[in-house]
């Protein structure tokens, strides 16, 4: 006979925490471990056979140090403690339940959710040449934005610098008004997005002015040094291997360099290589070289973008194997 467990749940704001939008969460936890979940109130209800109970209860568990506290629970979360269970790695859920990386101006609070971010933050933190690749929604250019965004404000680099090609995903720049820079801005919205998380648009704008931020695309990047600097290299599959090339050679001293893209995502013509792809098999083995590989279990957006990264990595898979050489996994990088 199905067995009932209720759990006291201490606030409205944990309840809600807890549930999710939708009660997502509640569903999501009982897909996992087959165990039926209803909040009503402020009671957790969890119904099914004793095992599927049992590993509800250590779910909710181990979510705790969260939803306790009335922070937002995604889908990647519940993911990352199902993976934590299953592996003893309780440990290191904790570690990074309390790596808080930052607090968004609306006061959130902003921390890796998957075992493979906390690996790309500690590479952000340690080391000087950073490769990310991974789908939409991992967090690639957020988390390299918010890390860099305080270290500038730390005081720990003169100048931080965003830059991303201005390729066209299927249109044309020149049919954009302005001058160059209005042309391109659109392109790099989503550089502004992540750093107004952190600091004031007012402020960013007198930052701009004064040269410390810079938000720029990639061609005026060449001929430069760029030292005591903090640089974001974002879309690189959308970079010639020429162009790459140049950027990596400008890193100055005591400079950090973070290079993300999707290479599934390249807009470049099909006879031309991505800049991301070449390096990664140029430069796999070179001491000193973080690379971080990211997966649809790390998407921390709406859920259903992580169904839709899944249906398209299954029908790539099933399709002509890729020609270029993967980044190594987290396991196998200098991490």
């Amino acid at each position: 006979m199905p067995a009932l467990v209720r759990i006291a749940i201490a606030s409205n704001d944990a309840a809600i925490a807890l549930s999710g939008y939708r009660n997502e969460n509640l569903k999501l936890l009982g897909q996992q471990t087959g165990a039926g979940l209803v909040l009503r109130g402020q009671e957790l209800l969890i119904s099914g056979t004793e095992d599927s109970i049992q590993l509800a209860q250590r779910l909710v568990q181990a979510l705790q140090p969260l939803w306790s506290q009335g922070q937002n629970i995604t889908g990647a979360d519940v993911i990352t403690a199902c993976q934590a269970l299953g592996s003893d790695r309780l440990e290191e859920l904790q570690a990074i339940h309390q790596d808080i990386v930052a607090r968004t101006r609306r006061g959130e609070i902003v921390r890796a959710k998957t075992f493979r971010q906390k690996q790309y933050l500690k590479a952000l933190r340690s080391q000087d040449l950073i490769f990310c690749a991974g789908p939409a929604g991992t967090g690639k250019t957020y988390l390299a934005t918010l890390v860099g965004a305080q270290a500038l404000l730390k005081n720990e680099y003169d100048r931080l610098i965003l830059t991303r090609p201005a390729v066209e995903a299927g249109e044309r720049l020149g049919f954009l008004p302005g001058d160059l820079q209005q042309k391109v801005d659109p392109y790099l919205r989503p550089l502004y997005d992540a750093l107004h998380e952190l600091i004031d648009p007012e402020k960013a704008i007198s930052l701009m002015e004064r040269g410390i931020i810079e938000v720029a695309p990639l061609a005026y990047m060449r001929g430069r040094t760029l030292s005591n600097a903090f640089v974001i290299l974002d879309e690189a599959q959308n970079t010639t291997a020429a162009q790459m090339k140049m950027v990596l050679t400008r890193l100055g001293f005591h400079s950090r360099m973070v290079v993300t893209g999707d290479t599934s995502q390249t807009d470049l013509p099909s006879y031309q290589s991505s800049g991301l792809a070449v390096a990664q098999q140029i430069l796999h083995q070179v001491e000193g070289i973080a690379f971080c590989r990211l997966g649809q279990g790390d998407v921390v957006r709406h859920s259903l973008v992580q169904r839709i990264v899944a249906a398209y990595e299954t029908y790539e898979s099933q399709s002509s194997p890729d020609a270029t050489r993967p980044l190594p996994s987290p396991d196998q990088s200098d991490l």
